[in-house]
């Protein structure tokens, strides 16, 4: 049996984890609302049931899961031309992850470098969820016929292992019914690092509020961070090689750059040859005024639960008449009495 082209089709998901910040956002946020406009079908996801793979208080995770969805449609993703869900809402993902769990291989899994680094040492203690997730995670994707994916380097693994999954079942059962889903590098990522220590990633562990900028903070508390951000003695360089041994300049160039949608080179032309005293002022000003009104309306979203949860279902809707006649075809190709 052969399919008719796929449609193209845009899948992406974020784990709703608590206290977004300016690396989620350059990474990923403003990354897909960019995307948005480009006339491909998007379906955006928090992926909570890949979130329970660990303990998870459901206050918590409730609060989590509506914060992170403010923070796309505060960003700039529009429910009127993505669809935007929260995984368990639209249960074929569940359904066609079960399917994946009998297709996917044993070795396969025990290759996802994710899970040792998330295990740790006591492995034989980590959830049978965190060991099988990338069979959901394959899931997630193939549910909707996605035909690409915006991933990072820490991703790449697993869209490996959705292309097996995909070419396996297609194999076994003598179909061409799934795509091999093609990864979305989008050139170099915005890595945004600790405001702190220029070496580390910028992230909600550390325990120093300093170190990030969360997508909840004030004006005020936005350009405070921004002015006692470590820095070096010496004038920003006039090249991007000027920066090379200097972690705490590149990362605050490269937020510059991400935030006023700049390559490096063409801002260090503007700025080349200025102390931090002179650029700090005008990333700072900069700052406010991209990421103020997001965290505005974030504030405004999380009074209003109740308009996140319609958001949220009427994304589900949309969503299932995407997943639900894909999943009764997977059960018929299998072999299921419907």
């Amino acid at each position: 049996m052969t399919t008719p082209p796929f449609v193209p089709r845009v899948f992406s998901g974020i784990q709703p984890s608590g206290d977004l910040h300016l690396g989620n956002y350059l990474g990923a946020l403003k990354r897909f609302v960019d995307a948005q406009n480009q006339g491909i079908q998007s379906i955006y996801c928090m992926v909570d049931l890949h979130a329970i793979t660990v303990w998870q208080e459901p206050a918590d995770l409730r609060h989590s899961t509506r914060e992170l969805a403010a923070g796309f449609i505060a960003s700039g993703i529009d429910p009127e031309k993505s669809i935007l869900i929260n995984q368990s809402q639209v249960p074929e993902h569940a359904q066609l992850a079960w399917v994946f769990n009998c297709v996917a291989r044993m070795g396969w899994m025990k290759r996802m470098t994710q899970f040792k680094d998330k295990a740790g040492k006591n492995a034989e203690a980590a959830s049978l969820g965190l060991f099988g997730y990338p069979a959901l995670m394959a899931a997630d994707i193939l549910i909707y016929h996605a035909t690409h994916v915006p991933v990072g380097e820490d991703q790449k693994q697993h869209l490996e292992l959705t292309r097996d999954i995909a070419a396996k079942f297609n194999h076994d059962y003598g179909v061409e019914f799934f795509p091999l889903t093609e990864p979305v590098i989008e050139g170099p990522a915005t890595r945004v690092m600790s405001l702190r220590d220029g070496s580390k990633k910028m992230s909600k562990s550390d325990p120093s509020d300093a170190s990030r900028i969360n997508m909840t903070d004030d004006a005020d508390t936005i350009a405070r961070k921004i002015r006692k951000a470590k820095t070096d003695p010496d004038a920003l360089p006039s090249e991007a090689a000027g920066l090379a041994d200097r972690p705490e300049a590149r990362n605050l160039v490269n937020i510059y750059a991400a935030l006023s949608d700049q390559p490096v080179d063409a801002v260090l032309a503007e700025i080349g040859g200025q102390q931090f005293g002179t650029f700090k002022p005008q990333l700072a000003d900069l700052a406010v005024a991209k990421l103020s009104p997001i965290s505005q309306e974030m504030a405004r979203l999380m009074n209003d639960p109740s308009e996140i949860d319609r958001i949220l279902g009427r994304g589900a809707e949309q969503a299932r008449e995407i997943t639900a006649p894909i999943l009764e075809k997977t059960y018929e190709i299998i072999g299921m009495v419907r």
